[in-house]
């Protein structure tokens, strides 16, 4: 059974990768450095980070960044990353040929990569709005 990822509906963006061809444990050695973190310092950490992990998570958050900006029109210098994660996949197998007929079997792992991107800048809003949702109405409704 598949479950629907619960992200705030009008605060945070997400993207995910799935069955991206590396470990899960390498994976998440760079995820745990930009947890928490603003988007641009994001950035600039996985561009100079010696990983090989480092360009697939690069290109996730670039990607949910852009669809924060075009679809819910937020600003990328107010986005933090708010949740991240790694899981792991299925394994690929393959077989290589051994000493005397035999044969051996090559996993390689993979795994699917959530990133989550929240906008700071609307977060207070929106918990404004969860308190008291008259408040913010009589307010936009005025005239002057």
């Amino acid at each position: 059974m598949i479950k629907k990822k619960n992200t705030k509906r009008y605060t945070e963006v997400s993207a995910w990768g799935k069955y991206i061809p590396m470990s899960a444990n390498k994976a998440r050695r760079v995820i745990d450095q930009i947890r928490g973190r603003s988007y641009e310092e994001t950035l600039m950490i996985l561009k100079f980070m010696p990983y090989r992990a480092c360009y697939p998570i690069l290109k996730l958050i670039s990607s949910a960044a852009a669809n924060g900006s075009y679809n819910m029109n937020f600003d990328k210098r107010s986005l933090i990353i708010s949740k991240a994660e790694v899981n792991e996949g299925t394994s690929v197998k393959k077989m290589r040929p051994r000493a005397r007929g035999r044969s051996d079997t090559i996993k390689r792992p993979t795994c699917h990569i959530t990133i989550v991107l929240s906008d700071t800048s609307l977060n207070e809003k929106y918990e404004e709005y969860r308190r008291k949702p008259w408040a913010l109405m009589e307010t936009e409704n005025r005239r002057y």
